[in-house]
């Protein structure tokens, strides 16, 4: 099947005498899950399970170099020999299973997100250059420090080539340290390391022959970079590709991505949403694959096994970086091995709990697979002893994923859903655009209860009669959420409309047009941007400081972009007082004055939900083991839908 498939995804790669079994990576990222800058049991079994799943190659998530590295609170650090003891646990867990393992080893220069105590760092780079996005204004390094963090990379290199790693790969991408040194828009010097293209490439080419250095020949040394920064100040492919030639047999592989995190626009590619197609970023990898002697890998929403066979068929990669992929399902490799390619659980881009989760200081999971990310606490669903009779109510995310774990565990497992479909909300957020990928999420979901065995009866809506019917043993309730409608004051002048009927075309939309929305998630910003495609005049009223304050921020930040080019007006600080005449009043929440928008003839509410839960009494007059779940207990996500159904499962 492999080879018939899969001709190229999973033939064997060697690199300095060590052989990878497959071309699939899982790329460096941040997890949040080490502890005290060090690798603890939890990131351990993550990395495990990607490596029992068939991942090729382990690129462990970035190690500070330097005490000036920490650029975020929970980094792990690589600085003195107490990092050793953890990585060589994770090498040998990681190689039991056949995975080579690589770490990542790092130095933002100026990319500092956060400190450990609250307060501002003092950021350090190439020159005097700010940074826009994380505003910091670095120091110049003086050749003292240049030589000290030379250092530092040639000692964490070595502290990994002790605890009994593959290699290493300098982290130059995304506008950190290496490539603050080669941009000559940010490395303003004139001494030996700036002033020329192979004076800006010497903190590099030093660091790397550092390393070589300080490890041993058959150690892998490779180097991760952005084909383009994807900003006007950023590197050019012409110039990462002069780089890379430059470089020549002092690295051992190319990872190429592409983006920086220096700019909002630029970093909206460290982890592309659904806006972009799959695949994207590969054809940047092909004139690095065509002019270099080592092999080049590529990442970038590339998700399906197929996606990546076809990258390296075309000839413009080596290996892909799925990473996201790989976090959604960790047996993503294993299973595409073995023909099972429906049963693949295949990330949808959403960004919500992988790099969202990040950005909030949090542990990574997956809002699909919540057992990511807690490996040592879901690693498996306990078998039952006691197999139940088990109702499940309601077929969206929440209920599916309940369903399926106690089916998982030898439950007899029921799932009704009154609608001809299953998906709940889902159905509505694939409406949204470049949100179509969610729709995955009950694919995927139903595989999964499919593959449990679960009996599902659509178009059956559950009443006290066809409980008392059923008898089940245990009933999880998971029926879902209805639209809120707020009080405001109106002459009815102004059509309005919900989110959800504007979704299913239920209502004509108006040529102008208020959209009111409380939740500042992706339901408001979505549906105006879908109601200026279709020609409205759409004015963006939004309860919150700004557009999409509860959104993933490249998520937020990509969709800003779309709203922009399409002229959408954005309010924020905006709550809904009523309508009168052509006008929507509102009041700006921190000043309490009006706000008036004029010549309006229709308002969208996207004001929360309700949640809908009626047949609770019944089920409790029944004296019937009840587990309510997902928004009929209170609206929020999918993730904490999912999440819940997991737990209702394994509690049954």
């Amino acid at each position: 099947m492999t080879d018939a498939m899969f001709p190229h995804l999973f033939r064997p790669l060697t690199i300095r005498g060590r052989e990878i079994r497959n071309r699939i990576v899982s790329t460096g990222h941040d997890t949040c899950l080490p502890e005290h800058g060090l690798v603890n049991e939890a990131y351990i079994a993550y990395q495990e399970a990607r490596a029992k799943g068939g991942a090729g190659l382990i690129v462990t998530q970035v190690a500070g170099v330097h005490e000036t590295a920490r650029y975020t609170s929970h980094l792990i650090m690589a600085t003195t020999d107490d990092c050793i003891p953890g990585y060589a646990e994770l090498a040998r867990r990681c190689h039991r299973h056949g995975a080579r393992v690589v770490s990542q080893l790092f130095h933002p220069g100026r990319e500092i997100m956060e400190s450990a105590n609250g307060m501002l760092a003092v950021a350090y780079s190439a020159s005097g250059t700010p940074n826009e996005r994380f505003r910091n204004m670095p120091r110049e390094m003086d050749a003292a420090m240049i030589a000290e963090i030379t250092q530092g990379y040639a000692d964490a290199a070595q502290r990994m080539y002790r605890a009994g790693l593959d290699g290493v790969e300098l982290v130059a991408s995304h506008g950190y340290l290496p490539a603050q040194f080669l941009n000559p828009r940010v490395n303003r010097r004139q001494d030996e390391y700036g002033g020329s293209d192979d004076n800006r490439l010497k903190f590099m080419a030093d660091v790397l022959e550092a390393m070589r250095a300080a490890t041993g020949d058959d150690f892998i040394i490779g180097l991760r970079i952005s084909a383009s920064e994807k900003d006007e100040a950023g590197l050019t492919n012409a110039e990462t590709l002069a780089a890379a030639k430059g470089l020549g047999a002092r690295i051992d592989y190319l990872s190429v991505t592409i983006g920086t995190s220096a700019t909002i626009g630029g970093a909206v590619h460290i982890a592309p949403p659904m806006n972009f197609q799959a695949a994207y970023t590969a054809p940047e990898a092909r004139a690095f694959k065509t002019a270099l002697q080592v092999p080049v890998f590529i990442t970038g929403r590339i998700n399906q096994p197929q996606e990546a066979e076809l990258v390296i068929a075309r000839g413009e990669a080596d290996g892909c970086g799925m990473t996201r992929a790989l976090i959604c399902d960790p047996e993503m490799p294993v299973k595409a091995d073995q023909g099972r390619f429906d049963d693949i659980r295949a990330c949808i881009g959403c960004n919500q709990a992988c790099i969202h989760h990040f950005h909030r200081g949090l542990p990574i999971s997956c809002i699909q697979h919540p057992e990511t990310g807690r490996e040592t606490v879901f690693g498996s669903h306990p078998v039952t002893t006691h197999p139940r009779k088990i109702m499940v109510i309601g077929g969206g995310p929440a209920g599916l994923k309940a369903a399926a774990v106690a089916a998982e565990r030898g439950h007899h497992v029921t799932l009704f859903e009154a609608e001809p479909r299953l998906g709940g909300q889902a159905l509505l957020a694939q409406l949204l655009p470049h949100r179509a990928e969610f729709g995955g999420i009950v694919t995927n979901l139903t595989r999964e209860c499919a593959l449990a065995g679960v009996t599902i009866r659509k178009n059956t809506r559950v009443d006290a009669s066809l409980l008392h019917e059923f008898a089940p043993d245990a009933v999880v309730l998971a029926t879902g959420a209805t639209p809120y409608l707020p009080p405001f004051e109106t002459d009815g002048e102004i059509r309005v409309a919900t989110a959800w009927q504007i979704l299913r075309r239920e209502v004509k939309p108006g040529a102008r047009v208020v959209v009111a929305d409380w939740r500042a998630d992706w339901i408001g910003p979505g549906v105006a941007e879908a109601l200026a495609r279709d020609g409205a005049g759409v004015d963006l009223a939004v309860n919150g400081l700004y557009m999409g304050e509860a959104m993933p921020f490249y998520v937020r930040d990509a969709t800003a972009a779309s709203l922009h080019r399409l002229g959408v007006r954005v309010t924020p600080y905006a709550r809904l007082i009523g309508t009168f005449g052509d006008t929507v009043f509102l009041q700006h929440t921190a000043s309490e004055l009006p706000i008036e928008i004029e010549g309006v003839d229709m308002l969208v509410l996207s004001s929360g939900h309700l949640p809908f839960d009626g047949l609770r009494s019944e089920i409790t007059a029944l004296g019937i083991e009840y587990h309510g779940i997902g928004d009929c207990e209170t609206p929020r996500t999918a993730e904490e839908a999912v999440y819940e159904g997991m737990l209702a499962g394994r509690a049954l």
